[in-house]
């Protein structure tokens, strides 16, 4: 795995080509049960080593887990000093993934992510120089620093998989995720993320601080750089590709399905919501419920999945009168609906 600044740490990951590796992954979906098998013990390790190097609460690392399953993105809210850093380059190890990290400026220019092309004189040719945004995990740090203008070509990086540079599309890697940082109290020279952009994330989580044994723990523990650098991935990205590929084939039944529809439909009807799920986050949703079933080792989505996923998912993507967090208005909703199945 190379480090920011590193020569290799802006290439495109060379493990395998998109179109290969979804090929061998449809494949592979054919033994449903010996992907779950696969995705059960190896994320159950996965978990274990994460949590030796970086101090995280179950509930901030599964949603986490399911959308990197997904094949989604993630935005992780938290104050310095709280691990976020620590914790996407602990993931990018743990799935033998290629990782680096982008700070976000006032004056960052899409070309400084992307890349640019650059003149040789000698060949008479542009060779063009990939950016940090080639590689299969992204630390995009402090997302909501940055201009509108870098922040639509990071949108276009995640909503696609890829980037035109030059009239050309070129794509980012196989797999490829954003973990997208924000500091929730300091607002000197931020800018607020439009709602569009924050529909690209499937998760949202909070990183607060460590429980005191935890915390009281990192004070005795010897340094994190030491621990990381001892990690084994517990996951190739090939391995991680084929589950990509699994999620969507992941059943949800008409009950299941009823029941997410009256969730989102009580948060319409709240009188405190200017906008409520739309159907595109409801859609969300369900994959990541599907990447939680196949994580439990099951080829059905249960009410649970949904439950367990309702607030990283969804709270992001509701927009109160008031403003504020929508926290509540998704606990509620799931409070009042029923499970009938």
């Amino acid at each position: 795995m190379s480090e920011p600044g590193s020569p290799q740490a802006h290439r495109t990951p060379q493990d395998v080509s998109q179109s290969d590796a979804l090929e061998t992954a449809r494949a592979l979906t054919a033994d449903g049960q010996a992907v779950s098998n696969v995705a059960r013990a190896a994320l159950h390790q996965l978990r274990q080593r994460v949590k030796s190097v970086v101090s995280v609460s179950d509930e901030v690392l599964e949603p986490i887990l399911v959308a990197l399953v997904a094949g989604g993105h993630c935005l992780i809210e938290g104050i310095p000093g709280t691990g976020k850093t620590l914790l996407s380059r602990t993931l990018a190890r743990c799935l033998d993934c290629t990782f680096t990290r982008i700070q976000f400026t006032n004056d960052l220019m899409p070309s400084d992510i992307v890349g640019s092309s650059v003149w040789r004189a000698g060949e008479e040719t542009f060779e063009f120089l990939p950016g940090p945004l080639f590689s299969n995990i992204v630390l995009a740090d402090e997302v909501n620093r940055t201009s509108s203008r870098t922040l639509s070509c990071l949108l276009e990086a995640m909503e696609e998989g890829a980037v035109s540079v030059d009239g050309k599309t070129m794509s980012l890697g196989t797999p490829f995720a954003i973990l997208a940082t924000r500091n929730p109290v300091e607002f000197h020279g931020t800018f607020p993320i439009p709602e569009a952009a924050l529909d690209r994330f499937l998760v949202h989580v909070e990183l607060g601080y460590p429980d005191a044994v935890s915390e009281k723990g990192l004070y005795r523990a010897k340094s994190s750089e030491a621990s990381l650098d001892a990690l084994e991935p517990a996951l190739t990205r090939e391995q991680l590709v084929l589950l990509n590929a699994t999620v969507p084939t992941i059943q949800v039944s008409e009950p299941v399905a009823e029941y997410a529809y009256a969730v989102v439909q009580e948060t319409r009807n709240d009188d405190s919501v200017a906008l409520g799920v739309s159907p595109r986050a409801a859609v969300s949703w369900l994959v990541a419920a599907r990447s939680r079933a196949l994580i439990q080792g099951r080829d059905y989505v249960l009410p649970d999945d949904l439950k367990a996923l309702a607030v990283p998912v969804l709270s992001h993507r509701v927009f109160l009168k008031g403003g504020g967090s929508a926290v509540r208005v998704i606990e509620g909703a799931l409070e009042r609906v029923p499970v009938a199945l």
